[in-house]
C-alpha cells in the first residue's frame, strides 16, 4: 500500500510540474504574440505612409512640372500628336475647316 501511495505521489508531482511548465510556456508565447502584433501594426502604418508617399510622387501634375522645370520638356502641339489603337492602327486627325 505504501508503494502505491509513493507511486501516486510521484505521478502527482510530475503532473503538477508539467502543468507549471506548460503554463510558463503559454505565457511566454503569449508575450511574443503581443510583441509581434505590435510590430505588425507598426508595419501597417509604415506601409500606409509609403503608399501615400508613392501616390504623391506619382501625381501627374508633379511629374509634368518636374519634366518641364528640370528636363526642359514641353507638351507637344496638337499637330504633333497621334492616337494609336491597341492593334497598332493610327487614328486619323479630325480635319479642321476654316469658316
Amino acid at each position: 500500500m505504501t508503494r502505491l501511495n509513493l507511486l501516486l505521489l510521484g505521478m502527482l508531482i510530475l503532473c503538477a510540474l508539467s502543468v507549471v511548465t506548460s503554463q510558463h510556456k503559454a505565457r511566454k508565447l503569449y508575450g511574443e504574440l503581443q510583441k509581434e502584433a505590435q510590430y505588425s501594426k507598426k508595419l501597417d502604418v509604415e506601409w500606409g505612409q509609403l503608399q501615400l508617399e508613392q501616390s504623391t510622387w506619382a501625381m501627374h501634375s508633379r511629374i509634368e512640372s518636374e519634366a518641364t522645370k528640370k528636363l526642359g520638356m514641353q507638351v507637344p502641339g496638337a499637330n504633333r500628336t497621334q492616337a494609336i489603337l491597341p492593334h497598332g492602327q493610327g487614328v486619323s486627325r479630325p480635319r479642321v475647316t476654316a469658316e
